[in-house]
């Protein structure tokens, strides 16, 4: 019988917990040792009702995964959307307690959305199952995505994750500077601190069971169905929508820096640069999302963490070597009154949390030693654990470098005249500008489609009749989305605004608060009180600072904008 079906209090027992607790590597060993012993003895005992009511990974959306993978992949993988493919079973990952053991399901629609009863042994269908075959015929992309990617090195882990940090918010920290004061860089420090902190608390949540295996499953098995909405609507729903916009608005503004005399009159309405790139934008996008094959999109959406190192490189270039001048340094220390601006836009730089379960799972077993059989099966749980905590430093230390370095040079180049986004004040006869400013609008053009891959897949799988699992209807769903991005962005111009309103609200829930309440749950009697006041501070904190610059977001939105 499946490792799967083990009992939930075997899953989430105290050896398990105890093994990340301890400096003690060799007793650590053991403790790991007889629990695998322990797991070996209960494998034919019967499943736990619990266990299949709580941890049915199966439930919408099904496509979450899948569509999260594509977005982060350093190696994109040559899929055909709005196209029918056979399903098929893939292996699940491996993970510190030999999670390579279990099969893990492939998406399908024909699975229901929630189970009531039924254990997760029950999921698997025969694909000639007659329901089956009756939607054969049916063009939906959910079963087109490709298997979950599995045994990622740990350098493309590395990329993977810097690549979903290290984005768009970098564009916005000599604005967030600007607006806080040199001294707000103290709270982007604690920001990487404290995100560095819940993600490696999401790693404890996903080895608590070795069902677990993304963000939603972890809020399933920590608070039932509520707790996987309330994620899914966070991450996808929010969080990614809100990106989009960002893209559209993000091209939009440095076009119009490029072309700023472009004006239209179409049926007595006048159209300033702004809105006529912003609408260039969602044309430019419209076909990227009805795509067969996005295979190509995906080579220069995961180039996305070089794209920026170049543009931070066109920084410096044009801040230490073409010597800008007509710009005073920035001498700001701290402003209180715009501060809450700082904690939206530096909260959003890091709300990479949505994935990060996902390239943890994914990564490969820790390289095999010169060591027994026995003592390396024994120490494999804490060499995995030391792995990802080994790869979420790294990621962590290379952003939180790249964001300061950034900052400090973009405010000391621009001043107090920084713009939301440092590429709008990069004098454009410059080659490093234009180079600076066209790689800004390729990438989130590229991205644009990934970014809106999770949240169409999601509403897509809500389709209850076979005649809605169409082409068609595929591509209108993916249509109107592109044209509420459209409008959103066109009554809200505002980019710095919209990012801290995204970043005080949804980044801070996915981030901070999300995290540790899971935590606190799935570890409820089996954590140090010490850690207990972490998470409730964490959780204090992110509410106080949610609801301070998610005001000042909506106020600024409202009134003036950036």
């Amino acid at each position: 019988m499946q490792r799967g079906k083990m009992k939930l209090d075997e899953d989430l027992g105290p050896d398990r917990e105890d093994d990340f607790q301890t400096d003690d590597e060799e007793n650590q060993a053991d403790r790991v040792f007889e629990h695998l012993d322990d797991d070996t003895d209960s494998d034919n005992s019967p499943p736990s009702r619990s266990l299949s009511n709580e941890v049915s990974i199966t439930s919408w959306p099904q496509s979450y995964r899948q569509s999260m993978d594509m977005l982060t992949s350093v190696t994109p993988p040559g899929l055909t959307f709005l196209r029918r493919i056979r399903s098929e079973r893939v292996n699940s990952l491996t993970t510190s307690f030999k999670r390579s053991q279990e099969n893990e399901e492939d998406s399908s629609l024909t699975i229901p959305l929630v189970y009531e009863t039924s254990s997760i042994s029950q999921v698997d269908q025969p694909a000639s199952t007659p329901f089956l075959q009756s939607l054969s015929s049916a063009k939906f992309s959910v079963h087109e995505l490709p298997p979950p990617q599995q045994q990622c090195s740990f350098a493309k882990s590395v990329i993977n994750g810097t690549n979903i940090l290290c984005g768009i918010g970098l564009l916005t920290i000599p604005y967030a500077i600007k607006k806080g004061g040199w001294l707000s860089l103290i709270l982007l420090i604690m920001f990487t601190i404290i995100c560095c902190y819940t993600g490696m608390l999401l790693i404890r949540c996903l080895e608590s069971n070795p069902e677990l295996k993304t963000y939603p499953d972890i809020g399933q098995a920590a608070f039932g169905i509520a707790g996987r909405l309330g994620i899914v609507v966070s991450t996808i729903r929010d969080y990614m929508q809100g990106s989009c916009v960002e893209y559209i608005i993000l091209v939009s503004d440095n076009l119009s820096s490029l072309f700023p005399n472009t004006h239209l009159t179409f049926g007595g309405t006048n159209f300033n640069n702004e809105q006529i790139f912003a609408i260039t934008a969602a044309v430019l996008v419209l076909p990227t999302v009805w795509l067969r094959n996005l295979s190509l999109l995906s080579y220069i959406s995961v180039g996305g963490i070089f794209a920026t190192i170049v543009v931070a490189l066109c920084l410096f270039w044009v801040g230490m070597m073409d010597q800008v001048v007509g710009f005073k340094p920035g001498e700001k220390v701290l402003d209180l009154a715009n501060i809450s601006v700082s904690i939206g836009l530096y909260s959003f730089c890091f709300a990479g949390h949505a994935v990060f379960p996902n390239i943890y799972s994914s990564m490969k077993e820790p390289s095999k030693f010169p060591l027994g059989a026995l003592t390396l099966n024994s120490l494999m749980p804490l060499i995995h654990f030391n792995k990802i905590k080994e790869l979420t430093y790294i990621i962590f230390a290379f952003c939180i470098v790249m964001y300061i370095s950034v900052g400090i040079m973009g405010y000391l180049t621009f001043g107090d005249s920084v713009a939301s986004q440092f590429t709008l004040n990069m004098p454009k006869e410059l080659f490093a500008s234009e180079i600076a400013t066209w790689t800004t609008v390729v990438t989130p053009v590229a991205k644009y489609a990934l970014t809106l891959l999770p949240i169409a897949l999601s509403i897509e799988e809500l389709a209850t009749s076979p005649r809605l699992r169409c082409h068609a209807m595929s591509v209108l769903i993916r249509t109107s989305l592109v044209i509420l991005s459209l409008i959103v962005a066109l009554y809200i111009p505002y980019f710095g605004s919209l990012m801290a309103l995204i970043g005080s609200f949804m980044s801070i829930l996915v981030a901070l608060i999300y995290p540790c309440a899971c935590f606190l749950k799935l570890h409820n009697g089996r954590i140090s009180n010490f850690e207990i006041t972490n998470c409730i501070l964490i959780i204090v904190v992110g509410i106080v600072c949610a609801s301070v610059g998610t005001h000042s977001a909506i106020s600024r939105i409202a009134g003036e904008g950036d």
